[in-house]
């Protein structure tokens, strides 16, 4: 590699140095895994009477996978365009993550409330089948799927950029609701694992973005009382 290449890779590495943060699949990915492997049939069952009166709906199934597009576009548009709002909302992730792999180690948990029967029969009833086999009906509380959309809604919801464009805001807004309605309809997961992470949802915003934002005031209040106090000192 020639200097002028290593040049351009040092400040490709300067430019680009939070992306250290995605170790963090490095800690996620074994750990989850193994809960995968051995949470199998010894599980706490979480599910309602609500949920016995949500309907399986297969269509869903689009919104569902529309999650993984949903994750990854929010991540690649702050990677590059938003340096503090990517911290923030990987910490605010991925430490939901984490408080989800230590409820699921200290306390097994699943539910029951896939169909064994499908009433249709046609593609998106395939791909639930897919979906089943991919995944395991284990490892549920909270929702990791609706954690992490609430994540990208609230790292929207908190960028001055994104703020302006309306149109992409309320796009957000709507395939996250299709998205969380979707964990329910497709019995992935239940009324209770949904409130868990609305509830976690919540906590860690108190934690990652509100003493951010109450310190603003703040500074802007000793930003105007030191520029009075040269205004007056200039007099």
């Amino acid at each position: 590699m020639g200097k002028k290449e290593s040049g351009k890779f040092g400040s490709w590495l300067k430019k680009y140095k939070h992306a250290w943060v995605f170790l963090y699949i490095f800690i996620y990915m074994p750990w989850f895994l193994l809960l995968e492997k051995h949470v199998t049939t010894n599980y706490h069952v979480i599910q309602t009477q609500f949920d016995m009166w949500i309907p399986f709906v297969e269509y869903f199934i689009i919104p569902y996978l529309m999650w993984f597009a949903f994750i990854a576009a929010a991540f690649v548009y702050f990677f590059f365009t938003d340096v503090p709002g990517f911290y923030k909302m990987a910490k605010f992730m991925f430490t939901g993550m984490t408080i989800f792999l230590i409820i699921s180690t200290i306390f097994p948990n699943g539910q029951d409330l896939r169909p064994v029967v499908f009433e249709r029969d046609n593609v998106f009833v395939d791909m639930v089948r897919m979906l089943y086999r991919a995944d395991t009906c284990t490892n549920v509380f909270p929702s990791l799927h609706v954690f992490n959309t609430l994540s990208v809604c609230i790292a929207v919801h908190e960028s001055e950029k994104l703020k302006k464009h309306k149109a992409v805001c309320n796009a957000a807004y709507i395939l996250a609701a299709l998205i969380i309605l979707a964990t329910m309809f497709l019995k992935q997961h239940s009324v209770l694992d949904v409130f868990g992470a609305v509830i976690m949802a919540y906590v860690l915003y108190k934690v990652v973005y509100e003493p951010e934002k109450k310190m603003i005031p703040q500074l802007s209040k000793q930003k105007f009382s030191k520029q009075k106090r040269i205004a007056a000192h200039n007099k």
